[in-house]
């Protein structure tokens, strides 16, 4: 048992903790959320003993081990399969004494220890766990050194979940997973036989893989039972309770405060007087929740080009030698979200930077719109931004004829305030470097969107706020994400790449997961062939699925007829609020105002009901 009391702890002057406290039983699997910089890091480093409490203490059984992925990756010779076998300490140890003792008694003790840890097996669960992160049979044998950083951190991540710690502690450990690494890092930590709490934003892994969540709030820790939905909306009911006592007790003081003030100076109610008086003083004081700071996204809208946008017939992408996809013969309309689904390294980035322009095809011929214009985000362009310069002078840089009001306006509408638009980006936090990111990539009002893991560093709240901006915007948007949440929420159409093709998936991302999940998706995570096909949909389903992009226009069309009649609808009623309409042998002229603003009222009614009964036909195609 994880046992915090009374902690509190400061940084630069700054208390991150004060008197918090939480008790967490062995083999809770918690997931810690809280607001960016309220502490969460800082709570694991006192964790794990690398800070001292300034008051309080943590205390944990004896001789517990806590493990973490290590900040610095593994980048030596040694295979992928040595480095995670190497990380349980202790199956090294012994097996290392094992080969140098001859001591018949320690001999014994040792080997009958390697039997408890399940030694002789070791090498299969480190390369099922591998396996599971995205690494086939053939990497496994090769050197760290031949890996990238994101890929080494993987091997890291392998390395903690095999020594299986009695105190596993992740911080964001998805944000250098792709989707099928994410859904089975979810079934791992489900089924971690020890306690295990984990920072994350993802809100599929914090509704799936955990059964509390640790809410860091105001230096205080609350512990909740369920996931992150039923976290939300228990905290949702106790801020809405919080609100209404603290109302209850303004109105109470406001109250006993009246009659002081009216009687304290009255002889005969001076007793009655002092006696509120002093209730006032005892009276602990209700504080209401503040509100949290709205997150926002504001994509600016460009627009409509005739469809197809983007069209590929037969073509042939890769980096030089042999195609990585060929045979692509893809249509994409401005109100298309699509969503790419594929294991690693089947070609999700390699079609997502064909359609950028930042890849040539090999072969086939791709038809562009005549003018349009393509946004382009993924993680890298994060790292490459110039960490001396502010987000101010990228922007001055990518727009020198715009003024600096404009310019911060833009910043703003991407959360980005005063306070940090003229800070280096060095000094940014992670989220704030993707919305600079996102910001720059999206300044064009590009027709076609297309984002490589947008929600990287981004908390929960951004995430939110993001599926609403990509709901709401009128370009195409393509998708490669880890985020089930957010490809649920925006993706209508999924894309299946696997085998160097690209194809429409019949199923739904619900039975993409299970079939990532089931035995054969396991056996196969590194392999190449597509997964089996889902049960076939209704044909229903089918015909309600290829109407969504009209009916999606449909609703398009009632809606700018709305705006068209409520904008004629105010110019009528200004003109009706103009006394002059209604001198003295103008009665006619206002009669006739009159007459077409009712005419008007009447066209918003017929035109609400059309698009409430477009939007139903659209909602009812989606769910199929």
């Amino acid at each position: 048992m994880l046992v915090i009391s009374d902690l509190s702890f400061s940084v630069a002057g700054r208390p991150l903790l004060q008197g918090a406290s939480a008790m967490i039983p062995a083999g809770h699997k918690v997931g810690l959320v809280g607001r960016n910089g309220a502490g969460k890091t800082t709570l694991f480093r006192l964790i794990r003993g690398e800070l001292v409490p300034e008051a309080g203490q943590i205390s944990l059984p004896p001789r517990a081990a806590i493990g973490g992925v290590a900040q610095e990756a593994p980048a030596g010779p040694q295979p992928l399969i040595e480095t995670v076998l190497a990380a349980d300490a202790e199956r090294a140890a012994l097996l290392a004494e094992a080969e140098r003792t001859d001591e018949a008694h320690r001999i014994a003790e040792v080997q009958t220890r390697l039997a408890d840890i399940d030694a002789w097996s070791a090498e299969a669960r480190a390369s099922a766990i591998l396996r599971g992160l995205g690494f086939d049979m053939e990497a496994q044998a090769r050197p760290c050194a031949d890996f990238s950083g994101g890929w080494r951190m993987r091997v890291a991540l392998a390395g903690v979940l095999f020594a299986q710690p009695d105190l596993l502690l992740l911080d964001e450990p998805t944000n250098y997973l792709d989707l099928e690494g994410a859904l089975w890092l979810e079934a791992y930590l489900a089924r971690y036989p020890h306690t295990v709490i984990v920072i994350s934003h993802d809100r599929g892994l914090l509704n799936r893989a955990v059964d509390h969540i640790l809410h860091l709030e105001d230096r205080r820790l609350v512990l909740y039972a369920g996931g992150y939905d039923a976290f939300a909306r228990a905290r949702a009911e106790k801020r809405a309770l919080q609100a209404a006592e603290a109302k209850k007790q303004a109105a109470r003081r406001a109250h006993l405060q009246k009659f002081v003030d009216r009687f304290r100076a009255k002889a005969s109610k001076a007793v009655q007087a002092q006696s509120r008086l002093k209730i006032l003083e005892k009276m602990e004081p209700i504080t209401a929740p503040e509100e949290a700071a709205r997150t926002v996204f504001t994509f600016p809208a460009p627009e409509g080009l005739s469809p197809p946008i983007v069209s590929l017939e037969g073509v042939a992408v890769g980096y030089g030698g042999p195609p990585v996809l060929r045979r692509l013969s893809l249509r994409i309309d401005q109100d298309d979200r699509i969503a790419l689904l594929g294991r690693n390294g089947e070609g999700k980035s390699t079609l997502a930077k064909l359609l950028a322009g930042k890849l040539a095809a090999q072969s086939g011929q791709i038809t562009r719109a005549a003018k349009l214009r393509v946004g382009y985000f993924a993680q890298h362009q994060v790292d490459e931004l110039e960490l001396d310069e502010s987000p101010l002078q990228h922007l001055q840089r990518a727009r020198p004829g715009e003024g600096q009001a404009k310019l911060r306006a833009r910043m703003a509408g991407f959360g980005l305030m005063a306070d940090q638009a003229e800070t280096p980006v060095a000094q940014l936090s992670g989220g704030q470097k993707a919305r600079l990111s996102l910001l720059l990539a999206t300044l064009d009002a590009p027709h076609l969107l297309i984002l490589d893991e947008p929600t990287n560093h981004l908390d929960i709240e951004s995430r939110e706020a993001l599926v609403e901006a990509l709901t709401d915007y009128a370009g195409a948007v393509i998708l490669v994400s880890h985020d089930m949440h957010l490809l649920g929420l925006v993706a209508d159409r999924l894309w299946l790449v696997s085998g160097g093709h690209v194809a429409p998936y019949d199923g739904d991302l619900e039975d993409y997961r299970r079939h990532l999940l089931s035995a054969d998706g396991a056996a196969g995570n590194g392999a190449a062939e597509p997964p089996r096909k889902p049960s076939p949909r209704p044909a229903a389903h089918v015909a309600a699925r290829a109407q969504l992009p009209d009916l999606r226009a449909e609703v398009r069309r009632c809606e700018a007829r709305l705006d068209k009649l409520a904008e004629m609808r105010d110019k009528l009623a200004r003109r009706l609020a103009d006394p002059e309409l209604y001198a003295p042998g103008k009665a006619g002229e206002a009669a006739v105002w009159q007459r077409k603003y009712a005419e008007v009222l009447e066209g918003m009614d017929r035109a609400e009901a059309l698009w409430l009964a477009a939007q139903e036909r659209l909602e009812s195609a989606a769910r199929g």
